[in-house]
């Protein structure tokens, strides 16, 4: 994770940045598994210190926070407070939406194939086509996009090839390399 910290007419000290990276992993930490950066801004306004922070993680969510206090570490502890909020309130509604489904997940048989070759075609070694070296027989769990990508999340997995229940085809979800889910729909 990388952490931008500075200061607006305010320096800011190691002890202050020692503090903020310790407090965010800890927050960040405890609900997001990615997270890729955060930047933190302390300022002053009168009398009272200002600090705005954003932080960004892997799944697209950007969180923002505003708090002002008469301290700085005070400020500080306030606006990460805040955005610990608005981190459990993410991470709760994408767990909430697994609590209303009683029953369990439906797995279909994949179609299977055959080897369409004739007699009369040349020998396999003379042709150049492509070697199955292993074949497995898998389910496809059905999913909505939603729960296919919470799954995804869950599992560590490269990709996931899962039948959609709303569209009733095979997708596929996989990880990008900059740390997002693509999504592959046939048409």
């Amino acid at each position: 994770m990388q952490y931008q910290i500075s200061g607006i007419h305010i320096d800011v000290g190691d002890a202050l940045q020692t503090h903020v990276k310790g407090e965010l992993s800890d927050t960040i930490s405890k609900y997001a598994e990615r997270p890729t950066d955060a930047q933190i801004i302390f300022s002053k306004s009168g009398h009272e210190f200002v600090c705005d922070a954003i932080i960004h993680l892997s799944t697209g969510l950007t969180a923002q926070a505003k708090a002002s206090k008469a301290e700085i570490y005070a400020a500080f502890d306030a606006c990460a407070e805040k955005m610990e909020k608005q981190l459990r309130r993410y991470k709760r509604k994408l767990k909430g939406h697994h609590k209303d489904r009683n029953q369990s997940v439906e797995f279909i048989d994949p179609a299977s194939y055959t080897d369409a070759t004739k007699e009369g075609q040349k020998d396999s070694a003379t042709v150049s086509e492509p070697i199955i070296v292993a074949e497995t027989d898998k389910q496809f769990p059905i999913f909505s996009v939603k729960q296919a990508a919470e799954e995804l999340e869950k599992s560590k997995l490269h990709f996931l090839l899962f039948k959609n229940e709303e569209k009733k085809g095979v997708n596929i979800l996989f990880r990008r390399p900059d740390g997002n889910i693509g999504w592959v729909q046939p048409i």
